[in-house]
This record gives C-alpha cells, sequence and structure tokens, in this order.
C-alpha cells in the first residue's frame, strides 16, 4: 500500500503518555506494544527533525492519578519532553480545548496531525474530533494507541480491544486518515 500523505508538513503529537495509566484505578488496557510503537514514531521524528508537540494530562480533580504532584502524572519513561520540543498541558479530553494547541500548530507551519496516545476512545479521540472540526488534517497511528476495557450499561463489559477497533474506525470514516506505526516510519 503507498502512502498517499505528505508528511512534511506533519507535526507528531503524542497525547497523555503518563504512568498513571498502568495501575489502579484505571482497568485494563489491550495493546502491549503501545509504548514500543510510540517510541519508535518518536524515535524517528527525533531523526528526521520534525516537530514533536507532547500533551500531558494535569487533572484538576481531587484524587485522580493524573493530578499534578502525583507519582502518575509523570510521563512514562522515554516520552519526557527534550529540549525544544514544546509541551501543551490540558484539563480536559481535548488537546484543543483550553490550551494553545492550534496557535502553537500554525506557528510551526503544520498542515497534518499525527496523533497517537492514551486513549483511544477518550483523550485522543477527543484531540482528533476537535482537530478535524478546526481544519486540520488529522491522522490516526492507530497500534500506537491504547485503550481501556469499559462497562457496556448493562451489567456486562467492553473488551478493550473492542472499544479501540470502534473508535478507529469511526474516526477514521469522518475524523481522520487511520495507519500503522510500520506504515508511518517507512514513509518518513
Amino acid at each position: 500500500m503507498t502512502f498517499q500523505t505528505d508528511l512534511n508538513d506533519a507535526v507528531l503529537l503524542l497525547v497523555d503518555f503518563q504512568q498513571a495509566f498502568d495501575g489502579p484505578p484505571w482497568p485494563q488496557r489491550w495493546n502491549n506494544d503501545v509504548d514500543r510503537n510510540a517510541l519508535a514514531l518518536l524515535a524517528a521524528w527525533r531523526k528526521a527533525r520534525r516537530p514533536v508537540i507532547h500533551v500531558r494530562h494535569d487533572s484538576v480533580e481531587t484524587g485522580s492519578t493524573l493530578r499534578p504532584g502525583e507519582p502518575g502524572h509523570a510521563m512514562r519513561p522515554g516520552f519526557e519532553p527534550l529540549a525544544g520540543e514544546q509541551l501543551v498541558t490540558k484539563s480536559v479530553n481535548s488537546a484543543f480545548i483550553g490550551t494553545d494547541l492550534d496557535l502553537r500548530l500554525r506557528r510551526l507551519g503544520a498542515k497534518t496531525v499525527v496523533t497517537c496516545g492514551i486513549s483511544t476512545d477518550m483523550c485522543v479521540s477527543t484531540t482528533i474530533r476537535t482537530g478535524a472540526n478546526m481544519g486540520w488534517a488529522m491522522m490516526l497511528v492507530e497500534d500506537a494507541c491504547d485503550c481501556f476495557a469499559l462497562p457496556d450499561g448493562k451489567g456486562g463489559s467492553l473488551s478493550a480491544e473492542d472499544v479501540h477497533r470502534a473508535h478507529v474506525a469511526t474516526l477514521g470514516f469522518e475524523f481522520c486518515k487511520v495507519t500503522s506505526t510500520d506504515t508511518l516510519l517507512e514513509a518518513l
């Protein structure tokens, strides 16, 4: 399959790669390769000297594992921004709401926003939907995302993989181009 998107004007947006998601109270995740895939993208982006923006969730909720000062607030190993890489902090699901992400992307001359992170159905999805609605060409690297098993509202639960697949399908149908880590790395 030939990759059809010009990546010369693309920014890598890493959403909420934070330590809190590795334990309680967060439910079971499914993608054991999320860190490996996202770190491979990050390394390739850095090597190509392309712009990277990290997103960190700074929860304002009492007791949240993502609240500043909590151990889980820290970035996952390897995802810490390097000198010259930007960090956007947010307190809601979308990295565009209440932040200057849109302005930062414009200043970088971006047209495409390559997105991955945790979790597919929450902050990644909301960021992609908002960005697409704002006119950005959004791209989802689906195997560099992860999400959680969730209650189905009827006494059962949906597996994390099913939640992920449903959101990838919805996002790809309406809001973004969907790709994989390997396809994107080949295109770089």
